[in-house]
């Protein structure tokens, strides 16, 4: 009789089991949650993507290059080895999720029962934040094909007429032609006299044939202005700065100044691009304070000089000090078209070493910021390593065959890793970490 039971059972749960693996995958009860977690952000209108995952009907033309994408794992962009680390921005997919987009395609991509779909999420029309107040930023001609096609780096400094302290909670640069925006980065700074507010300044480097600049040791186009102009950037996939998520928010002092730091790189059409400021702020002062932080390589070209040819050419690494306890919140690494891979390692006083992100297949088309949540104890180092590959087997080299220095071109290059921490708000952020090649901001 029990035998009979045991049989049963066993019929029974082969009967399920092959009833749920047949039964269909629709897009309202099964891709459209997915879609909402991990796709939406980028792939809806007025964002990075180029087509929109909002509805089914803008999906549906998409199924099998979604199947394709996810399986190799090429979508959703996440470059994190899994083996370090816990990141809470973490939007790779699961194995199982990857399979029901991959059945969804395979049983021709239905649509389903719309009552079965998840509530719409909420999305900031054209934003990724919901800004409080929108800043006018600076207006910008990008020619069509300049000499060499170079548009030297420029900054703009504009006023934020604040009246008093603010506590910004979030940041968003939005340019209006993202197509030839490499990067926008901004920093606030205390007010100086006779600054010319919306006049763009630039210096005209010495360039060969192909667009790179002669080996320079002098200081660098942020040491020169003398402004601090990376604290927060607008990159490929990295669109927006939102503190909100680790409990804390960036103090802008009453009457500062907001210096950015603009490159373009023109793509045959000629367009004027009009950059925009979107912000939003506490309500009450927060218990803690963001503080956003970058170091490099070695700049001088006798000590960062890629070989023409080397296709895992190691770089000087980068390295600061923690001066005070702190939270570390937030890595974001930063290299050009030869970027190989890049590793975050803390070192703590007791002599541990812990490898906090490992970055194996850098990517500059999408250049993610990993945030995460790091205990780093006062006497901490952290140091950065990077690799780069300058050899024909890299598809995006644009020349093997020279030797390549540190430039803010996209054919040259830089190893500068960025990373953000959150201290206590009374905290002065310019005694957070030493080093060299540190750069700091409010």
């Amino acid at each position: 009789m029990i035998r009979r039971i045991l049989i049963g059972a066993a019929v029974f749960a082969g009967v399920c089991a092959a009833a749920d693996i047949a039964s269909p995958v629709t897009y309202h009860k099964d891709v459209e949650p997915i879609l909402q977690r991990n796709c939406q952000s980028c792939h809806r209108p007025g964002q990075i993507a180029p087509m929109s995952f909002l509805t089914y009907q803008s999906t549906r033309p998409w199924a099998k290059a979604m199947k394709a994408a996810t399986a190799t794992r090429k979508m959703p962009p996440w470059f994190a080895d899994a083996q370090y680390g816990h990141f809470s921005n973490d939007r790779s997919l699961k194995a199982s999720e990857i399979e029901l987009i991959g059945r969804w395609a395979d049983g021709g991509a239905p649509e389903g029962d719309a009552k079965e779909a998840p509530a719409p999420a909420k999305w900031p029309e054209g934003w990724a934040i919901q800004p409080d107040v929108i800043l006018d930023g600076p207006v910008t001609d990008v020619p069509a094909s300049p000499k060499n096609n170079v548009v030297e780096w420029m900054s703009v400094t504009i006023p934020t007429n604040f009246k008093e302290d603010a506590w910004v909670t979030s940041i968003q640069i939005k340019p209006e032609h993202p197509e030839v925006a490499h990067h926008i980065c901004l920093g606030f700074n205390k007010p100086l006299p006779n600054t010319k507010y919306y006049e763009a300044i630039w210096e005209d480097k010495v360039r060969d044939q192909e667009g790179a600049a002669v080996p320079d040791k002098g200081p660098t186009f942020g040491q020169r202005t003398g402004r601090s102009m990376a604290e927060d950037c607008y990159l490929p996939g990295n669109i927006a700065a939102d503190y909100r998520g680790f409990g804390a928010a960036k103090l802008v002092r009453a009457g500062s100044d907001i210096t950015l730091n603009l490159h373009y790189t023109p793509n045959g059409t000629a367009v004027t691009d009009h950059v925009k400021i979107g912000l939003t702020f506490a309500n009450e002062p927060p218990a803690r304070r963001y503080v956003s932080l970058s170091s490099s390589a070695p700049m001088s070209p006798d000590r960062f000089a890629i070989p023409p040819g080397d296709a895992n050419w190691s770089s000087p690494p980068a390295e600061v000090v923690f001066l005070r306890d702190a939270e570390l919140v937030y890595m974001m690494p930063h290299m050009h078209v030869r970027g190989k891979d890049m590793r975050y390692t803390l070192e703590y006083p007791d002599g541990r070493k812990e490898i906090v992100l490992n970055v194996p297949h850098y990517d500059f088309n999408w250049q993610l910021g990993y945030e995460t949540s790091i205990k780093v104890p006062k006497g901490s180092k952290l140091h950065v390593d990077a690799h780069f590959d300058n050899s024909p087997n890299n598809k995006f080299n644009p020349n093997p065959n020279r030797t390549v220095y540190y430039g803010e071109m996209t054919w040259e290059e830089m190893m500068f890793p960025f990373f953000g921490v959150v201290v206590e708000k009374d905290a002065d952020p310019d005694k957070i970490i030493s080093t060299r090649f540190a750069a700091s901001g409010a």
